[in-house]
């Protein structure tokens, strides 16, 4: 079919042919293969439906040999390859029933990338046809689409050109009714022009669906029905969970809802006083272990489905707020004393310590997968361990929710920072989560757009964040809640972050737990985040209102020079023999641009302007009349060579040494002297003529003696001219 001006082809039957589907997605020459698989028996004791989605870069899918010199084949997931497996994660699992054991695996790979199209619109259609044909059950099918604006208009999965070129970015998924899921990037985007956006990727799925359900009527297998013929065990699982439900729901009023429960330790010692409680009753009733263990792994679930209906009746919320309230906030900055920057962020329990450390042009993260080549002058990490959800255990790198909450802050403030010519300092901000309890994402956003202020970074304005929930029910009844937390992210919820600046959007990323959002939800939450935000901002605002003049002591200082393209080559030198002879007696960073930009980042003042005068003696233009202190590195009969600027000499004829009389240069000065000496001119062949005499004062009486008239030849053995040997007069003829 042709979908957005390009051809979208599917092929299946021919590849994978062992799972239990497959199928081939070609949407220009960019291909993508997805397998869908699930295991036949369940896994006892897990109360989650184990779902992976693994996106597969290739770099022979870009014709592409990794740079590394050591590692060619491809390591763990680039965080590239992460965020496009979350994000089709995020679109399939609501359709999904969620009391599914059995371990379910979608892998998208990458065989073919043209460099034109994005992989990740083909990937959503891969794995939403791989899903719709398969026996495994799933409520799809779905589409998703790349939404981009250039010149103001929108456009349906714009190239990477296109993107490059365009003040938004996003990519919906689900159906033209109902999102199920959405991200986006956009450049401080106003609410009405991302709504329509939004709709316009959700109207553009229709012919996409039409095409998925085509084939799913002619080769799509029939959906294993696992309620069918259920164990005793199952039985019995389900009857006590009913039993839960019935006991929890008996203690709404006295337990849950008999006081506001305004902190995460309250609401946690009343989801533990349930669990208590239900451990005794089962063990009293001698219920199976592995049925105890999975009822009371589901507490807080059975808990959240009291809260949203509630919310949902009575509009009240179990830590007292109001629908539309933001939970207490409270920021500082300039917290470390040695570090660049800090901002710390928090809102109710989350907390988020954001720490700024600028760098040398140099210091920029390189980009090697197989759809980024270069460089990223402003990362964004994100980290927590255990104790930042009250909890221990081991300590290891980021997973993938951590990369891709770093991805989304990151994000966030792209469009706020300052062009790499008006800052050229590699940016790295990292952000400590030290409580989450709702949102740490979005603090993130706040704390870092805190920190960069603090560091003197000249953002064009701050950027706050907050994450909109869902309480909704299978009638049909919903309430959008501002600043969701814990046990109000239950059954039939969402996760709706939007951060921005006053003037528009800048990060959208929503994912739910139901089978999509109408567009009256959509509208409502619209209104609701800009409120907030706008509180968030005013509250920030009052700590620090714009970036400091000064940056920290601590942090290294960046002076751009421009020089002539065409001199480049002599701050390099032959090999970087004269690059790295300026970084090693300076202890600078140098870094320098095709345009002529060069950069000289330092922490020590002294040699920073060493540096600097360095590279500019070695490219400064030299021209007639300027005077230099210069040291003689060559002598000649017919004159000296005077070194006066890092690689360039200049010539004083043996005339232009001394008024009177010179026989040769030796008679008055030896290798190494310092001279002063006066530039006569610049030649036509870009030869420097100097002169020592013109410094001097001119003796009295001395007489200019006109030119001999010229015999001929080049003798002389001084260039061809001839000295007045009696008077001491000037030079006559040519060198």
């Amino acid at each position: 079919m042709e979908w957005g001006g390009r051809k979208l082809s599917v092929e299946t039957g021919k590849l994978a042919l062992q799972t239990q589907a497959s199928c081939m997605v070609r949407y220009g020459d960019t291909v993508i293969l997805a397998t869908a698989t699930m295991s036949k028996n369940t896994r006892d004791g897990i109360d989650f439906f184990p779902l992976m989605v693994n996106f597969e870069e290739k770099l022979y899918a870009a014709g592409r040999i990794k740079g590394s010199r050591f590692i060619k084949r491809e390591g763990r997931p680039s965080e590239e390859a992460i965020l496009s497996g979350r994000m089709v994660d995020r679109a399939i699992r609501p359709l999904f029933d969620d009391s599914m054991r059995n371990d379910t695996q979608v892998i998208l790979t990458a065989l073919s990338w043209d460099g034109e199209n994005d992989s990740q619109v083909p990937a959503f259609v891969a794995a939403s046809l791989a899903l719709a044909v398969s026996p495994i059950p799933w409520k799809g099918p779905i589409g998703g689409a790349r939404v981009g604006k250039v010149g103001g208009q929108l456009v349906l999965n714009p190239t990477f050109k296109q993107r490059d070129e365009g003040t938004l970015d996003m990519v919906v998924a689900g159906t033209p009714d109902k999102v199920i899921m959405v991200e986006m990037a956009a450049s401080e985007e106003p609410e009405a022009e991302v709504l329509a956006a939004m709709q316009f990727g959700a109207k553009s799925l229709e012919p996409v669906l039409e095409f998925i359900k085509k084939i799913q009527k002619e080769i799509g297998q029939e959906k294993i029905d696992l309620h069918n013929n259920l164990t005793e065990a199952e039985i019995k699982l389900r009857d006590m969970e009913k039993q839960a439900r019935e006991f929890i729901a008996s203690h709404e009023d006295d337990w849950i809802f008999d006081a506001p429960k305004k902190n995460r330790a309250e609401r946690v010692a009343m989801v533990d006083r349930f669990s208590d409680a239900l451990k005794e009753k089962m063990t009293a009733e001698v219920i199976d272990e592995k049925i105890m263990t999975i009822v009371l792994g589901r507490v807080k679930i059975y808990v959240e489905e009291i809260v949203t209906k509630r919310i949902i009746e009575k509009s009240e919320r179990l830590d007292g707020r109001g629908l539309s309230d933001v939970r207490d906030l409270y920021s500082e900055v300039g917290l470390l004393p040695r570090t660049h920057g800090t901002g710390l962020f928090q809102r109710g329990d989350t907390q988020v310590l954001s720490v700024v450390t600028l760098g040398a042009p140099g210091d920029v993260q390189t980009l090697d997968t197989m759809e980024e080549e270069g460089t990223k002058r402003y990362m964004h990490h994100y980290n927590d361990t255990p104790a930042t959800y009250g909890e221990t255990g081991p300590l290891r790198g980021p997973g993938n929710r951590a990369i891709g909450h770093g991805a989304l802050a990151e994000r966030a403030l792209q469009p706020v920072l300052p062009d790499e010519k008006d800052f050229p300092y590699a940016m790295r901000v990292v952000s400590e989560v030290l409580g989450s309890n709702g949102s740490s994402s979005m603090a993130s956003t706040c704390a870092s757009s805190l920190a960069l202020m603090d560091a003197g970074v000249p953002i064009k304005k701050a950027v706050a964040g907050i994450a909109i929930g869902l309480a909704s029910d299978k009638k049909g009844n919903w309430k959008v809640i501002t600043d969701l937390q814990d046990v109000e992210d239950g059954p039939g919820g969402m996760d709706f972050k939007i951060t921005g600046t006053d003037s528009g959007i800048t990060v959208m990323q929503m994912d739910t737990k139901t089978d999509g959002l109408s567009w009256e939800i959509i509208e409502e939450t619209f209104k609701c985040s800009r409120e907030a935000r706008f509180k968030i901002l005013e509250s920030m605002a009052k700590v620090i209102a714009e970036p400091r003049k000064e940056m920290s002591p601590y942090a290294p200082r960046i002076v751009t020079i421009q020089i002539n393209p065409e001199k480049i080559r002599d701050v390099v030198g032959p090999g970087g023999k004269m690059i790295n002879k300026i970084i090693d007696e300076t202890g600078v960073s140098i870094d320098i641009e095709q345009d002529g930009r060069v950069n000289i980042t330092s922490n020590d003042a002294v040699g920073l302007e060493k540096a600097i005068e360095w590279v500019k003696s070695i490219t400064h233009e030299i021209t007639a009349g300027e005077t230099y202190e210069g040291t003689v590195v060559r002598l000649e009969d017919f004159g000296a060579f005077v070194n006066v600027l890092p690689g360039q000499d200049g010539l004083v004829h043996v005339t232009d040494i001394a008024w009177a009389y010179t026989s040769k240069p030796s008679d008055v000065m030896k290798l190494g002297d310092k001279v002063n000496v006066v530039v006569k001119e610049i030649d036509s062949m870009g030869r420097v003529n100097l002169s020592m005499k013109a410094l001097l004062p001119k003796p009295e009486g001395y007489v200019e003696r006109p030119p001999m008239e010229r015999r001929g030849g080049f003798g002389g053995g001084r260039g061809g001219g001839s000295r007045d040997r009696k008077s001491g007069g000037g030079f006559r003829g040519g060198r």
